[in-house]
């Protein structure tokens, strides 16, 4: 295992860009993988191929470049450079990321109306990552090398994705919505009796 990792640690050194893309968008699709599961239904393949191209596709690309581009402009990891980071990467990254997500999964799905998803679910998911961004990019600002950033957010945008996932496919954009899905869940499995 650690032979493993130290060979990840020199191929994210000596080609950041791939390394970074590759963690990142393995991490999204999973994400749609598990709200598929929580959901109960059977494995959408077609459905993570379009997690996964979204991801590879332009998430985890901008995500790259995003770092670097506020890295140049505010270099260090003091507190003030941390915190107007974190303010630029909400003000300006988390609606530019929300737009790209619904917008492009209702490109590959071919809907009529690609931008439906976003004008209905926008805001209620913007505020969400305002609860689940900020504490993630402080930390990532604050303790992560330059060359692992985009792959430290790509762990975060695991669960992230999970909820995107399911938002885009059935919830709201609220987190009302997946807990309520959650307790439904749950109340139905305290309902059937254990299979003999």
């Amino acid at each position: 295992m650690a032979g493993w990792w130290r060979a990840l640690a020199r191929a994210a050194e000596r080609h950041p860009w791939p390394a970074n893309v590759l963690l990142y968008s393995a991490c999204f699709s999973t994400g749609d993988a598990l709200q598929q599961r929580l959901r109960g239904g059977p494995a959408d393949w077609r459905q993570t191929r379009h997690v996964a191209t979204v991801a590879a596709a332009f998430h985890a690309n901008f995500n790259y470049a995003w770092q670097r581009l506020l890295e140049r402009a505010l270099p260090g990891r003091a507190p003030r450079a941390v915190l107007a980071k974190v303010l630029c990467d909400q003000a300006v990254g988390g609606p530019v990321a929300v737009s790209a997500f619904y917008t492009g999964m209702s490109i590959l799905q071919g809907k009529d109306d690609i931008f439906l998803d976003l004008k209905q679910k926008f805001w209620n998911t913007y505020k969400c990552g305002l609860m689940y961004w900020p504490l993630v990019q402080l930390t990532n600002f604050s303790f992560v090398p330059i060359q692992w950033r985009t792959a430290y957010t790509g762990l975060y945008g695991f669960l992230w994705a999970t909820f995107l996932c399911y938002s885009q496919q059935s919830g709201d954009g609220t987190l009302t919505s997946v807990f309520t899905f959650l307790r439904l869940k749950e109340a139905n499995a305290v309902e059937r009796p254990p299979e003999k």
